[in-house]
């Protein structure tokens, strides 16, 4: 029973931290310029209720789990904004890139926290908490490097095309079931194939898997 206990505040814990945060930090963006909807829905709240996807949170981190495809990951309910308000680039940069500097922030935090912990003497509460913040390194990175995508609904979509004032870039940025429809061939359909042809076609998982250890080793 204690294991059970230990294993879910060890990995799920920092997984439902990374998530929430992140799109809380979307939520506090868009109102720092002067869009409440997050507030008025009330997103901006560290409950893990009011974030989880049943895709996002449950189904996709199974199913990735299962497929053996080498990294798990998810994400919670977009938090709602007004894109009305939104009336520059900048603005746009500042609401979409929140979550992944807010994922970077708690990633370095964690980091620092166990070299202070290293100091301490060996001992169940040293050990305990140094799992906890590597986890915490780990899916804070992960959840970055993820985001970072340039497919809609992914921050990258936004941050990369969000600043141009043209109709083809609103047009792929709302293109929520498009780019997902795309990441799923990529992260699934592709390595799928790749393997019936006996070749390692997992593009997503190797990008995800090598540049997240690249920011973990530098910060672990």
């Amino acid at each position: 029973m204690i294991q059970h206990i230990l294993a879910i505040v060890l990995n799920f814990i920092p997984i439902i931290l990374a998530i929430v945060l992140h799109e809380m930090a979307h939520g506090y963006a868009a109102l720092y310029i002067g869009d409440n909807t997050a507030k008025r829905f009330g997103r901006l709240s560290l409950n893990p209720l009011r974030h989880i996807d049943l895709f996002g949170t449950i189904v996709l981190p199974t199913l990735l789990y299962l497929s053996k495809v080498g990294f798990i990951f998810g994400w919670a309910k977009p938090v709602p904004v007004n894109f009305a308000k939104i009336k520059s680039g900048k603005d746009m940069l500042i609401v979409a890139s929140a979550g992944i500097v807010m994922n970077l922030a708690l990633a370095i935090v964690s980091a620092l926290f166990l070299k202070l912990i290293g100091l301490l003497p060996q001992s169940f509460i040293q050990n305990f908490l140094e799992v906890f913040f590597v986890n915490m390194v780990i899916y804070n990175i992960v959840l970055a490097v993820f985001n970072i995508l340039p497919f809609p609904p992914m921050d990258g979509s936004k941050i990369f095309f969000g600043t141009i004032n043209k109709k083809w870039a609103h047009q792929y940025i709302a293109a929520d079931k498009i780019g997902m429809t795309a990441f799923l061939l990529i992260a699934f359909a592709l390595p799928l194939c790749g393997t019936a042809l006996n070749q390692n076609w997992n593009i997503l998982g190797w990008y995800i898997t090598h540049v997240s250890k690249f920011f973990i080793s530098i910060l672990i």
